[in-house]
């Protein structure tokens, strides 16, 4: 199974519809594909303690524990990634031990292209995930309204896609 993660909580969210493209390649190429929108299930501030054992958080554990790869749409603000998708991560800490992941990503402007790099060390260094060395970063001028109107990041989607599968099913067990 192959796990989408939308991170944006704007409901108008411009990382969603590159996590929606995304999607769209993977059921294409006939892959299970879990869909988690944080915007939809919202989950708890991590605390250290309680926040662990929400349901929400149970449940997106459970599919990060059983995605071959995960796919992260994410924001970008303050040249970072965003803090919902931070939190999930620390809320599913150990759950994300040695995935493959890959990023997409949405900024206002191209300055913060180095942005997903924050997230992609500690996936690296605290969980031992792949992290696909391609990535798609995608400005405002990328989309029309609600649709990915740029041919070239539709490519880049679609052939981090491809790149993704790839490592992923190198990876799997038995193979």
């Amino acid at each position: 199974m192959i796990l989408v993660l939308s991170a944006s909580l704007n409901p108008g969210s411009r990382s969603r519809i590159l996590a929606s493209a995304c999607r769209e390649k993977l059921e294409a190429a006939r892959r299970d594909v879990a869909w988690f929108d944080l915007a939809a299930t919202p989950l708890p501030f991590c605390d250290g303690a309680a926040a662990y054992g929400h349901p929400k958080v149970i449940d997106l554990g459970n599919l990060i524990e059983s995605a071959d790869a995960i796919f992260i749409a994410s924001p970008v603000y303050n040249f970072d990634v965003n803090a919902a998708i931070k939190n999930a991560v620390e809320l599913t800490g150990k759950k994300w031990t040695g995935k493959v992941v890959a990023m997409m990503l949405a900024a206002g402007g191209a300055g913060s292209y180095m942005s997903a790099m924050g997230l992609a060390n500690s996936l690296m260094l605290d969980f031992r995930c792949h992290i696909v060395p391609r990535f798609v970063y995608a400005t405002g001028e990328s989309f029309e309204g609600d649709k990915l109107a740029d041919e070239d990041i539709q490519s880049r989607v679609d052939l981090l896609v491809t790149e993704t599968l790839r490592l992923a099913d190198a990876l799997a067990p038995g193979v």
